[in-house]
């Protein structure tokens, strides 16, 4: 027995020296407040926000740039919210402007009014991450993490080097929610059963079919004698590109005629200085794979198929369809191929959160249970746009005729359902398969990404776990920063009132009316137009549990009748002189009486001062505390 004990003892021994042997000589630790782990589209922003609030913040990057999809991935094409610059999408969209010359100099495609080149991205962005309070470690990469109480321990390896960072929150912003799978947080992946999301356009039964990606290629104009035809790749078979040159609108319907035009094709993507992104989903350079539940190692080797498929369209194009004076661009990404860093996701692990986002909230916001557009914290105009092209397997749903207006998505789909200390962004967030065919785009990860990092600093500062914070801090942090809250297309940032139509906006008492338009779709404010009695009164109880005893009728809102409702609703005397002072004072003078029609910029202003509903605390589901 003895013997038996001291054989055990010794091998620990043994074993505890070759663990800490194994360990790097130089292990360092480092505290942060918020550690943003991916420096793409979202964790960029998130980082950028968080920081100007007041809270350190460390970004771990596995690339040598910022901006993931944006710039790493190369998609440098921006889809959607041209009419909705919102927050830190405005101001890097700015800067772009400035670099280039304003905005017809990055309307060079027409698949987008912004385009641009990847390494100009990456260096707008980094001039944005400029915070005393914001730090970066680029070709960092993270091992483990685990939790002790309230804090995170997060094994970090920079160049080699490793590094124990502690922290007090994480914000997942990887490309497929690598975060969130390594510690176990329930997610979901591919396409929902519509019996579980109650979306009559999802299939009856769930899959794991997710979209197709993407290795983008960006090409550079070499002059018209120039040859920079590519080797012929191993597995180039010139059928499989056949109707690469067919660019039919996708949601037009059957009787339309097919228009087949390659040099409409190539132009599709058109950078600045004669660079053109390759992005091609008919018969081009969309590849269906399914990474997202593999190793890192197996990942890799996986992408160079999609990398080889790419190469062949680049050798299709140029050796079949005239174009070998465009070459692989020398000056852009950092690497020994000259192609991208990483892949074109589409699609990601998708977080079970405190809510989850559906096509049904999105196309008939004010008709649903629950009042997702209250919590609202990022915007998106553009269609439900899915590839499945490549995969035959694949449900042929036409997602892209879904009509659907300009929409918001939820503070809650960034949070975890039954998981402290992490919040979840870039393409991971909760909403459906259906509608990640529009969340994913460009400008929306962008503005949900800075909803991250306001989400986080309230949290820390308020020394509380996400889901814990008063919404409406989040959104008056979001609003401060100019971003939008509602996706109202005809109030932007500029206007004085701007930020008092938001906040009434989000409380649902005046409400947008959504038209889907296209590739870019809507929803109208209309400040400037008056509103009956009975709407009033009907947007009033949607957000009050008691309410006013006034009976209205069809007449339009007048000065004395809104008197007399925020009276009723505040149980204070508030008079015609009390509405005309407010007018006055903060919209224009004039002359004001019981007769004056007010408009609904007018009524949001006096909603605003005399009852300041966005006060109200909300849980989730857009539903008002009680107190």
């Amino acid at each position: 027995m003895i013997a038996f004990y001291l054989k055990n003892y010794f091998f620990n021994a043994l074993l505890l020296v070759s663990l800490v042997s194994a360990l790097p000589a130089e292990s360092k630790e480092y505290h942060t407040q918020l550690l943003v782990v991916g420096g793409g589209a979202s964790g960029t922003t998130a980082a950028i926000q968080a920081s100007r609030m007041g809270v350190k913040t460390l970004v771990i990057e596995e690339t040598e740039w910022l901006g993931g999809m944006l710039t790493s991935a190369g998609v440098a094409a921006i889809d959607g919210n041209h009419q909705m610059p919102s927050g830190l999408w405005g101001e890097f969209r700015q800067k772009l402007y400035d670099y280039y010359g304003g905005p017809k100099a990055v309307e060079t495609g027409w698949v987008s009014n912004t385009l641009f080149e990847p390494s100009v991205g990456n260096r707008k962005l980094k001039e944005l991450a400029q915070n005393p309070n914001l730090t970066i470690w680029y070709k960092a990469e993270w091992k483990n993490i685990t939790r002790n109480g309230t804090k995170w321990t997060v094994e970090t390896y920079v160049k080699g080097k490793r590094t124990l960072v502690t922290a007090d929150l994480i914000i997942d912003a990887t490309e497929l929610g690598d975060v969130m799978g390594f510690l176990k947080i329930p997610y979901r992946i591919g396409m929902d059963s519509r019996f579980d999301t109650g979306e009559s356009f999802a299939p009856e039964k769930a899959n794991n079919i997710i979209q197709d990606l993407t290795y983008v290629v960006v090409l550079k104009d070499f002059g018209k004698n120039a040859d920079k035809t590519i080797a012929k790749p191993a597995g180039y078979d010139p059928k499989v590109f056949e109707c690469c040159c067919d660019v039919t609108d996708p949601s037009a319907d059957a009787s339309h005629k097919r228009s087949i035009d390659c040099n409409q094709m190539i132009t599709y993507g058109k950078l600045p200085n004669n660079k053109y992104m390759i992005n091609w989903p008919k018969c081009g350079n969309d590849i269906y794979l399914n990474i997202i539940e593999l190793s890192k190692k197996d990942r890799e080797a996986a992408l160079k198929e999609a990398k080889l498929h790419s190469l062949r369209f680049i050798y299709h194009l140029q050796a079949k369809l005239g174009f070998k004076h465009l070459g692989i661009a020398d000056d852009e990404f950092p690497t020994a191929d000259r192609l991208p860093m990483i892949a074109y996701h589409r699609e990601a692990r998708r977080l079970d959160g405190k809510v989850t986002l559906t096509v049904n909230d999105i196309t008939a916001p004010y008709q649903q249970k629950t009042s997702l557009y209250r919590t609202g914290i990022a915007i998106g105009d553009y269609p439900i746009d899915h590839h499945h092209l490549k995969n035959p397997e694949a449900p042929q749903i036409d997602f892209i005729n879904i009509k659907v207006p300009a929409y918001n998505i939820p503070l809650g789909a960034l949070v975890p359902k039954n998981a402290d200390g992490i919040i979840v962004a870039e393409k991971s967030v909760s909403v459906t398969n259906i509608v990640a065919g529009a969340s994913r785009l460009q400008p929306v990860v962008l503005t949900i990404g800075q909803a991250a990092g306001a989400l986080a600093a309230v949290a820390i500062k308020n020394n509380q776990q996400p889901a814990q914070v008063n919404i409406r801090q989040v959104q008056m942090a979001l609003l401060e920063s100019k971003a939008y809250l509602m996706p109202f297309i005809d109030v932007k940032p500029e206007d004085k009132d701007f930020v008092v139509m938001q906040k009434i906006g989000a409380t649902g008492i005046l409400k947008g009316t959504g038209i889907p338009y296209k590739w870019a779709n809507q929803t109208w404010f209309y400040p400037e137009q008056p509103v009956n009695e009975y709407t009033l009164i009907e947007g009033f109880k949607s957000f009050y549990p008691v309410m006013t005893d006034l009976f209205p009728s069809g007449k339009l809102v007048n000065a004395a009748f809104a008197a007399k409702l925020f009276s009723s609703v505040s149980k204070k005397d508030i008079n015609l002189s009390a509405v005309s002072q407010v007018i006055n004072e903060r919209i224009a003078r004039q002359n004001v009486g019981e007769e004056t029609v007010l408009s609904r910029r007018i009524l949001s202003v006096l909603i605003d001062h005399f009852l300041n509903p966005f006060a109200q605390e909300i849980d989730f589901n857009g539903s008002p505390k009680l107190k």
